[in-house]
């Protein structure tokens, strides 16, 4: 179902909400998700989960924002209260989770409506395909000015995903083996990642060979055709054996098993792509306890987006995650449509939207 360009009602922030003014938004592969019907969503919905802008107001309890500042936008947000989010993993909060299924804010809010008064809902408590949203607070991390806000946007999810996922999930050790699976946005960052973690070989692997000199640029050591009949036995024949840690980005389930294929005895399998709601993957047991490989999941980073936003933007500050590799170009809101035709022909990395049609 595709998006529809529309005039619509915003109230202003309640308490322990803020409104921005969205400067730029990235075009995702879980927002693609949701316009094919793998994963379902409220509709009406105002979509988009990646963004950056700059803060207009901020409601009543609000502290450590202030009008003016600049902000990258996170799908990630807890309650602050209940034990996932006392361990630091916000992510998983599942009072969070429950309240965006509904479509309303983490607060429980809902501050959208058509032009006729009846429901709109909220995409992931962000709804950055438009010029201004009202946010939960936990979502909006201050970010340093020098880092230009489209490319804020994509600290929002592909950086804090990829690189979060090499760094809080997996620990990747210097001196070790990685593949990462799918050379998108949230691919080429982990890839970036990988080779600031000290990796000493990096596979990446797509069934779009014109990535790889991107992939290349970010850090990938070799680009295996992920189409190739070949290819479980030349990530193998590279890494003496398999990879210590393999990334699969996708959601794909012959990517998640070509993720496994491709991890030595005792490596470690990180599921970072989410597919259909449905979708379900099998492992032979014997060879899951003989080989003692480990199959984990990791949501948006698998971290604290207020702890790691800005310290991944201090990276791409000091040149480690040279992250406008990634941005393809930019687009404005009559081009969205067919920027998701291009991002599901494989063919872009990071489109990013310019609401107000300038950064």
């Amino acid at each position: 179902m595709p998006f529809r360009i529309e005039e619509v009602q915003i109230d202003g922030p309640g308490p322990g909400e803020v409104l921005v003014q969205v400067r730029a938004a990235g075009l995702c592969h879980s927002d693609l998700s949701v316009l094919e019907g793998l994963r379902k969503r409220p509709l009406p919905i105002v979509g988009g989960h990646e963004g950056a802008g700059v803060v207009m107001e901020v409601g009543a309890g609000v502290v450590g924002l202030s009008a003016g500042d600049h902000v990258a936008m996170a799908a990630v947000a807890g309650c602050g209260r209940c034990r996932v989010c006392s361990a630091g993993r916000p992510g998983l909060c599942q009072a969070v989770t429950g309240a965006r299924a509904e479509g309303l804010l983490a607060t429980g809010a809902r501050r959208l409506h058509l032009g006729n008064g009846d429901r709109l809902n909220h995409y992931s408590g962000i709804s950055v395909y438009a010029e201004y949203a009202v946010v939960a607070a936990p979502s909006l991390v201050r970010i340093d000015r020098r880092v230009p806000l489209d490319i804020a946007a994509m600290f929002g999810c592909a950086v804090v995903t990829g690189a979060g996922a090499v760094f809080n999930s997996a620990k990747v050790r210097s001196g070790s083996s990685v593949a990462v699976v799918g050379l998108g946005g949230v691919g080429l960052t982990a890839v970036m990642a990988a080779r600031e973690a000290g990796a000493s070989r990096i596979v990446g692997l797509d069934i779009q060979p014109d990535k790889f000199a991107l992939a290349r640029a970010a850090g990938a050591t070799d680009c295996v055709d992920a189409h190739s009949p070949e290819a479980v036995q030349h990530v193998r024949e590279l890494t003496d054996g398999g990879v210590d840690y393999s990334f699969e980005i996708s959601g794909n389930l012959a990517a998640v098993g070509l993720a496994q294929e491709v991890t030595a005895r005792g490596g470690e399998v990180i599921c970072v792509g989410v597919g259909r709601t449905d979708a379900q993957f099998t492992v032979q047991q014997m060879q899951l306890v003989t080989e003692e490989r480990v199959i984990r999941g990791s949501f948006m980073g698998g971290g604290i987006p207020q702890q790691d936003i800005p310290r991944f933007a201090a990276m791409y500050l000091d040149g480690k995650l040279p992250v406008d590799l990634l941005r393809s170009k930019h687009i404005q809101f009559a081009e969205l449509n067919h920027g998701f035709d291009l991002l599901a022909q494989g063919g872009t990395v990071r489109q990013i939207l310019l609401p107000h049609g300038v950064v």
